[in-house]
């Protein structure tokens, strides 16, 4: 399983070969087996094959092209549907309809996406995590038929690669590994744990195809800018609310 995870890849193309339904069964199988906050397990996992349902949350999902061509989508959503109505039935009054819940809910989901995906590719498959799922939750909602208290959180397409990928760059270690406390970083140590990203052959390729200085600028004017950032930001904190997880102490 190390080796799986040192060699993770994140696949875009696929082919057209099924995926079993007994691979399917462990890889959701290794997802109910994640941590969850007090043994709730507030999350669901939609599995989605059908091509007509996959066509509308390509749609959704910026008409990636590895949306229709894999096999499955699976999506992962923090629910607290099930819970609440499990309290209700037992004479129990959940209190669940608040952020914090909603955090809890989420975790649970993506770490059992994360379990989910080192299953799949122990099997030799492929997966991409999509992060296009927060930024039309609510369309997503609509095409899933997710009722009050559930959110989808993220996405995983899965399926057999049509290609292998070099490995992705990763800061080295002591960029992210703190020991004992937090240690802020110098000018001089970004510096240094960022040199081998921004020397990339890829970095340069994007600089020009950008017409930008710096990777930085790649990164704050082309793809995570500030009034997209704001933009889906305001769209699912609306959704949460809407779904049920932002309750004031009133009850408003």
């Amino acid at each position: 399983m190390l080796q799986t995870i040192l060699n993770h890849r994140t696949i875009r193309n696929y082919s057209n070969e099924p995926v079993s339904r007994e691979v399917l069964q462990d890889i959701l199988m290794a997802g109910t087996r994640a941590s969850t906050t007090g043994n709730m397990q507030v999350y669901s996992i939609v599995v989605t094959s059908d091509p007509l349902l996959k066509e509308r949350l390509w749609e959704v999902h910026f008409r990636q092209a590895m949306v229709k061509q894999a096999p499955l989508v699976l999506t992962f959503c923090a629910d607290f549907n099930r819970f609440n109505t499990w309290c209700r039935l037992r004479q129990a009054d959940p209190g669940y309809d608040n952020f914090l819940s909603f955090m809890t809910a989420a975790i649970d989901a993506l770490l059992a996406a994360q379990n989910c995906a080192l299953a799949a590719e122990e099997h030799g498959l492929g997966i991409c995590y999509l992060g296009t799922t927060i930024y039309n939750a609510d369309k997503i909602i609509e095409i899933l038929g997710l009722p009050h208290a559930v959110v989808p959180v993220t996405t995983l397409v899965v399926g057999h690669p049509a290609d292998s990928p070099v490995l992705t760059d990763r800061l080295p270690l002591d960029a992210v590994v703190h020991f004992e406390k937090y240690r802020d970083y110098t000018s001089a140590d970004i510096d240094r744990l960022y040199a081998e990203k921004e020397s990339l052959e890829l970095t340069a390729k994007l600089l020009a195809e950008n017409q930008l200085d710096t990777l930085a600028q790649v990164f704050t004017e082309k793809r995570y800018t500030k009034k997209d950032n704001q933009t889906f930001s305001q769209k699912y904190l609306e959704i949460i609310t809407r779904q049920g997880f932002m309750k004031n102490r009133d009850g408003g």
